[in-house]
């Protein structure tokens, strides 16, 4: 019986144990033992998971949570892991050699774009980056070497989009390995692989969690892709912890409703400043006076739980506004229940140079708000007041 996906994030559960739990229990454990030597020695003869070995290689808590974001994402398996940037720097160095070249979005979150920059050159893999407001770059750009496109969408901060369709048409003609971040739409909003990518990447830290608790990443596709990268996270140890995939796979249950209400806060909140005088600009996926609005519409189910918008007065004024907020929370997280506001250029993106922040779209009075799951009446309140301050 086909299910949706609603129900498949609540129903997939590892196998009930002996103690016939409702609840999937925390396999809170090193390692797994044998009933015969000859048992454990078979364990070994080869890498695949026939067995679990030791929680750095698998764990069942750890492959519930596997399961049910690969079942989301439609993908044939996946593989999970400490953090979200290890989930990027994993896949980055299972795929790519010396002398390969990657191309990817110039819009990327700032340690994405350290790695890039500053630690691939060490093994000899270059990059190049395109602009994704302008899709139709993107060929002139691929080399003979190019083996991955990586890029995020809508992109962390500045809310950009791609048609995923359109840029995996290019990858596949050109045999690159297209990777795609879904971590602001999440697999309740977006599915990347449907659309045509090869690999998607989360940092389940964010919404997939949903209560600033725990962090995560992951990485589903197909298996032949997906086992060689597990095999690398499986031998340098970047691996997901029991407990924080435990407590992420309960998340996933509350997902779908969660992104609902997120989306719906941020559209409301969106509309109600859009022309606020304060402001120069608002921007949200499903505001029709984003760029990429109709691509937004045809790839996702609703425009996410992040909005953007630029304070007149540029850096000072948008600590003004930060300072002067009384309820929402000021953090580099995001994809909280609790609303958060943040400034990028001193945060999250400040390794970038100015001028590589504004070919990115963080302007010095750039605010991030990631929409939480209070009324949005008092979300308005205080962002409206903080405002006030600011004039």
């Amino acid at each position: 019986m086909s299910q949706h996906p609603e129900t498949r994030a609540i129903r997939i559960q590892t196998p009930r144990t002996a103690q016939k739990e409702h609840a999937t229990p925390l396999f809170l454990t090193s390692s797994f033992v044998y009933d015969k030597a000859e048992d454990m020695a078979a364990a070994f003869e080869d890498d695949n998971l026939d067995v679990n070995i030791y929680s750095r290689f698998s764990n069942p808590t750890v492959d519930e949570f596997i399961a049910k974001i690969a079942s989301l994402e439609g993908a044939e398996d996946g593989v999970a892991t400490g953090t979200g940037m290890a989930a990027v720097f994993s896949t980055f160095m299972t795929f790519l050699s010396a002398g390969d070249h990657i191309l990817s979005a110039s819009a990327v979150f700032g340690s994405t774009h350290s790695i890039l920059t500053k630690y691939l050159p060490k093994w000899g893999i270059t990059s190049d980056y395109f602009d994704m407001n302008k899709p139709e770059s993107i060929e002139a750009l691929i080399r003979p070497n190019t083996k991955m496109l990586y890029l995020e969408t809508p992109s962390n901060p500045g809310l950009d989009i791609i048609d995923i369709a359109y840029v995996a048409g290019i990858c596949k003609e050109k045999g690159i390995l297209l990777v795609v971040d879904n971590c602001f739409a999440t697999p309740a909003v977006q599915q990347p692989l449907a659309l045509g990518a090869d690999l998607v990447i989360h940092s389940a830290t964010k919404f997939i969690d949903g209560q600033g608790r725990v962090l995560g990443g992951v990485v589903v596709g197909r298996k032949d892709l997906i086992y060689p990268l597990y095999l690398f996270i499986r031998n340098t140890g970047p691996s997901m912890s029991p407990f924080n995939a435990w407590v992420l796979t309960k998340s996933l249950e509350t997902l779908h409703l969660r992104m609902e209400k997120h989306a719906s806060n941020a559209l409301a909140l969106a509309q109600h400043f859009q022309n606020h005088p304060q402001l120069s600009w608002v921007k949200y996926p499903y505001l029709d006076t984003h760029p990429q609005h109709a691509v937004a519409v045809k790839q996702m189910s609703n425009g996410g739980g992040i909005v953007t918008f630029e304070i007149k007065g540029g850096v000072e004024k948008g600590r003004t506004f930060l300072n002067s907020l009384k309820m929402l929370s000021m953090t580099n997280n995001l994809g909280d229940s609790r609303s958060i506001a943040s400034h990028p250029a001193s945060t999250t993106h400040s390794k970038l140079s100015e001028a590589e922040r504004a070919a990115v779209g963080i302007t010095p009075g750039l605010i991030r708000i990631s929409v939480g799951l209070e009324h949005v009446s008092d979300i308005i309140a205080d962002i409206e007041q903080a405002l006030e301050v600011c004039k």
